[in-house]
């Protein structure tokens, strides 16, 4: 029996890969083992089909939010990856630094300081690639 509805996994699936790339996505679920598969699917499904999926809010407007909250939980890897995401879906350097400066404010300079080393990282990068 499956944990999760196939609808919403598959629609969780595109708009996952539309905002990560296909190719992170892909190998992240080629990696999942019996462990690990259950959550990535459910993962999938849940944050991304019943979240991502619903269009009451738009895509560049959801990542600068997941960009607040994710960086006020100083979880930075992942706050890597929603902001290469963010880009992806939209939304301007000036932007990503006035989230950076909310950040600062209500969850202290250091976070805020660790938010700019990633994105400066990735901005930089970016730029090389164009």
């Amino acid at each position: 029996m499956s944990i999760f509805d196939e609808d919403l996994f598959l629609k969780g699936l595109e708009q996952r890969k539309a905002t990560l790339g296909a190719e992170y996505v892909e190998k992240n679920l080629a990696a999942a083992d019996d462990f690990t598969r259950p959550f990535q699917e459910a993962m999938t499904s849940w944050c991304w089909g019943f979240g991502w999926g619903d269009e009451t809010i738009d895509a560049k407007t959801r990542s600068m939010m997941n960009l607040s909250m994710i960086g006020a939980l100083g979880k930075m890897t992942e706050w890597e990856i929603h902001l290469r995401g963010a880009l992806k879906n939209g939304v301007s350097q000036d932007e990503i630094r006035a989230i950076i400066h909310v950040i600062g404010i209500y969850c202290g300079v250091p976070q805020a300081l660790e938010c700019f080393r990633v994105a400066h990282r990735v901005l930089s990068a970016q730029d090389q690639d164009t």
